[in-house]
């Protein structure tokens, strides 16, 4: 059996994204399979989250696995000053697979060089957040048939939004369109930007949501992130930029669907949670299903 961690999205080869779909597809319709008898699973999230540690736990749970760990740093001995480096030296005695979260770029990458288990990483600072672009893609499957030649709309936060930096990398295998609409204060990094033009891949910047939206296939809705912000002022100056509303849906495609990693803030309003557009309470469940996939994937239990 072999093991590896998932810190980057870039872990994975195309390939594997495929064979990760088709298995979250398998585990929705079979979500509980004992795959994880007598293993245990440390969830470590030094920073706040709802939907990603409860789905993670969830997914182990109906694998039959185990869980333990904390879910606020404030409970861990982080808090008297015990390194990265010695919590998951510890931690890795005490279970078969560790999934954390950290504010700090590269906390995963660190964690997985020292750790004896693989490691999972649920989102580091403004870096990555290779899991939700697992649910991400399985979801996109699902509303459109196909990962191919789509137009998506990011919205709102490029700079900070880990969300995005991931999904942008992983479609980028699928000659897709893209739309970033943020604010210039909140524009995508240089480095991402470096990498689609070397890729070839067709992208506009803008601030204008209305145009973006008429051509998207998919709207990807973000949060504009109050704790990535040193200055409140700019949060403040930023934080409403982009609500979309119910009229602002007309004249768009037939099988646009809205996307949100969540939590959501004012940035959809709450009147489009009944429309057939709008699909991001449905993504969260499909979080359940790609987790198991990518947990059953890395420990070897599926190939």
């Amino acid at each position: 059996m072999t093991t590896r961690s998932l810190v980057s999205i870039t872990d994975f080869t195309k390939d594997e994204y495929l064979r990760i779909i088709e298995l979250s597809k398998e585990f929705e319709q079979h979500p509980g399979q004992d795959l994880l008898k007598g293993k245990i699973a440390a969830t470590l999230f030094f920073e706040p989250s709802t939907r990603t540690r409860l789905s993670f736990e969830s997914a182990v749970l109906r694998l039959g696995g185990k869980v333990l760990g904390f879910s606020d740093a404030n409970t861990s001995s982080s808090t008297k000053g015990e390194t990265l480096n010695d919590t998951i030296r510890t931690v890795s005695n005490y279970c078969d697979l560790i999934v954390m979260r950290h504010p700090v770029e590269g906390a995963a990458k660190y964690a997985s060089e020292v750790a004896s288990v693989p490691v999972i990483n649920a989102g580091d600072g403004a870096n990555q957040h290779p899991s939700q672009t697992m649910l991400d893609m399985y979801s996109i499957v699902k509303t459109q048939g196909s990962l191919d030649n789509l137009a998506i709309a990011f919205v709102g936060d490029m700079k900070y939004g880990r969300t995005v930096h991931s999904l942008l990398m992983a479609m980028s295998h699928f000659k897709p369109r893209f739309f970033f609409v943020s604010p210039l204060e909140l524009r995508l990094p240089d480095e991402y930007r470096i990498f689609l033009n070397n890729n070839n891949i067709p992208y506009i910047e803008t601030t204008d949501l209305s145009m973006a939206i008429r051509e998207a296939d998919i709207v990807y809705m973000t949060r504009v992130q109050k704790e990535r912000f040193s200055d409140p002022m700019e949060y403040e100056q930023t934080k409403n930029a982009y609500i979309l509303k119910q009229p602002m849906l007309n004249g768009t495609k037939n099988n646009m669907k809205i996307l949100h990693p969540l939590p959501r803030v004012n940035e959809i309003s709450k009147c489009l949670d009944s429309n057939e557009k709008a699909y991001y309470f449905e993504q969260t469940k499909n979080g359940v299903f790609a987790r198991q996939a990518i947990i059953s994937y890395v420990l070897g239990l599926k190939n």
